[in-house]
């Protein structure tokens, strides 16, 4: 039986948010990347109807959300849009959310630090 892997993915959407371990992080702020990837099977019937995906807008909003909430590990706020993200497409089987910090403060005038959770049914 043939069956269509879909992927659904948002990349390098950028948002200035005030997370980081430090004070001074939370205080002065940084740039922030994200990128999200979801995917599941389609039924391959070709309906041209947006319950049958992920709407690619619905992420956006969940990241927009989440990055406005400063947290000390930008783990929990990646953990946070997954889970926003299961609970909204309950049809979606693998997820991966990909947080990159530009220019962490430790000194790399070049560096970004960033951290990736992936969710698999």
């Amino acid at each position: 039986m043939e069956h269509i892997r879909q992927q659904v993915a948002l990349t390098d959407l950028r948002f200035y948010a005030f997370h980081g371990y430090y004070p001074e992080e939370q205080v002065l702020g940084n740039e922030f990347v994200v990128d999200m990837k979801v995917e599941f099977d389609r039924d391959g019937r070709g309906r041209d109807d947006l319950n049958d995906t992920v709407n690619y807008e619905t992420l956006h909003h969940i990241a927009m959300m989440e990055m406005k909430i400063p947290r000390k590990l930008l783990e929990t706020v990646a953990e946070t849009m997954l889970n926003r993200i299961r609970k909204g497409f309950p049809f979606v089987d693998t997820i991966e959310v990909k947080i990159c910090k530009t220019q962490p403060p430790f000194g790399g005038d070049k560096a970004n630090a960033s951290i990736t959770l992936v969710w698999k049914r």
